[in-house]
């Protein structure tokens, strides 16, 4: 093996750790702001991506995206099964396989993002199944796209960490399967209230967290570019959570803890593509602009009326889109390379067009191929729940289990589904049913 830098591959080794803590991040923060009936649901679809991609990123994920370019659309299968990599040593003096294991991180998270704006009503064996054809289709060739020598990034495309391959990309294919799904049952006549926000504050926590290995980490090593990338992620999400929070106290008269952290993911999200490439006061610009932008973005789907569940096109799409673009507007060629000053400083308009139509592109293909997708699995074997299990909580209907056991006596969930009755519990008199009502 090529001599490795052992300083580079302990970073790398930690940023892949806290690029896999984000997928349990993201189960809570989505799972706290679902129904009570149905958290469990929504955190199984995030954990089921895990299991899911990780293996197919062995077999042919990484081939795909890394593997030698064929005509700039993917890669070919030279490394299918991670074959030839044990003993290989990665540019930066990193091994292959943590590159490999790093990159893996990204995968998983992507297709997990989707998931939120299908929460309440998508059965979950058919999600597994969409998850696995969407990664092949669309997450694997567009990563080779961005970072894999594949068009995107030979065109002159900036993408430091996954605007466009995660959050674009990710958000197209939610507002997708959003459309095919169509609304829940009761929106958006019925309030569906976040059932556990201090849940939702502890998973924007630990997103924050494991964003300074997605952003920082895509570095590759523990170099200035990592420095640059770490202090503009902090700045661009506080920016952020303050630029959302005063739209809603301008519009609602309050400002709330769910406002707080999605203005920081949405803060997070726009960054990612940008955090290399600007100062920080850029990044505390950007900050600003994509808070405020995602905040008021929340209410188009009350105007279009697609049921984007936890706001997954609002925050990750539009913030994904505003992040790309304002790359055009606020890179300096100090730290984007020869050429790509932005227009605030003193750059044309080449780089702008450059970015729009690395977002276009993404965009329409994730778009289309989900739609297509999700519309074929639901006109097959059935995407969507059924309106009573909906209705009841699709996490009886889909798992046997609930999240919140209030009888004292019986045995539920799993239980109940492994034929398991509990004895009755001996009672001297009648009692009162209990009720088990709760929010949501």
């Amino acid at each position: 093996m090529p001599e490795l830098n052992s300083g580079a591959t302990a970073w790398i080794l930690t940023s892949a750790a806290l690029v896999l803590l984000m997928t349990p991040g993201l189960a809570l923060f989505y799972g706290g702001m679902t129904r009570s009936k149905s958290v469990l649901n929504m955190m199984m679809m995030s954990f089921g991506a895990i299991g899911l991609v990780s293996l197919l990123w062995v077999f042919y994920g990484y081939s795909i995206a890394f593997g030698d370019d064929i005509g700039g659309i993917t890669g070919d299968l030279s490394a299918a099964g991670l074959r030839g990599m044990l003993t290989s040593g990665a540019e930066g003096g990193i091994p292959d396989l943590l590159f490999a294991g790093f990159q893996l991180m990204f995968a998983v998270i992507t297709v997990a993002l989707i998931s939120g704006a299908i929460a309440d009503r998508a059965r979950f064996g058919p999600w597994l199944l969409f998850v696995g054809v969407w990664a092949t289709l669309v997450y694997f060739p567009v990563a080779h796209w961005v970072w894999g020598g594949g068009w995107i990034g030979e065109l002159g495309v900036l993408d430091f960490a996954g605007g466009t391959a995660v959050h674009i990309n990710a958000g197209a294919a939610a507002l997708a399967l959003a459309l095919v799904l169509g609304r829940r049952v009761g929106w958006p006549k019925d309030k569906f209230k976040p059932h556990n926000l201090p849940m939702v504050l502890l998973g924007a926590a630990l997103l924050w967290f494991g964003w300074f290995g997605f952003n920082a980490g895509s570095a590759g090593a523990a170099d200035g570019a990592a420095a640059v990338s770490l202090i503009n992620t902090q700045v661009a999400a506080a920016a952020a959570v303050l630029g959302w929070i005063v739209v809603e106290w301008l519009r609602d008269g309050r400002p709330t803890t769910l406002g707080a952290a999605s203005g920081a993911i949405s803060g997070l999200v726009g960054i990612t593509p940008a955090c290399a490439f600007l100062e920080p006061l850029g990044a505390i610009a950007l900050g600003v602009i994509v808070g405020a932008v995602c905040a008021l973005a929340v209410g188009l789907k009350y105007r279009f009326t697609y049921d984007d569940s936890l706001d997954v096109v609002a925050v990750h799409m539009v913030g994904g889109i505003l992040g790309s673009l304002l790359i055009g507007f606020l890179a300096i060629e100090v730290l984007a390379g020869a050429g790509n000053d932005g227009l605030l400083y003193g750059g044309g308009i080449g780089l702008l067009g450059l970015q729009a139509v690395g977002v276009v592109a993404v965009l329409v293909y994730s778009f289309v191929v989900a739609y297509v997708i999700g519309f074929a699995i639901e006109k097959t074997i059935g995407f969507r729940a059924s309106a009573d299990a909906e209705v009841e909580g699709i996490d009886n209907a889909e798992h046997a289990e609930s999240a919140y056991e209030f009888s004292s006596t019986g045995s539920g969930g799993a239980f109940v589904a492994a034929g398991i009755a509990a004895a009755a519990a001996p009672r001297s008199k009648p009692t009162e049913p209990v009720s088990e009502k709760v929010a949501g």
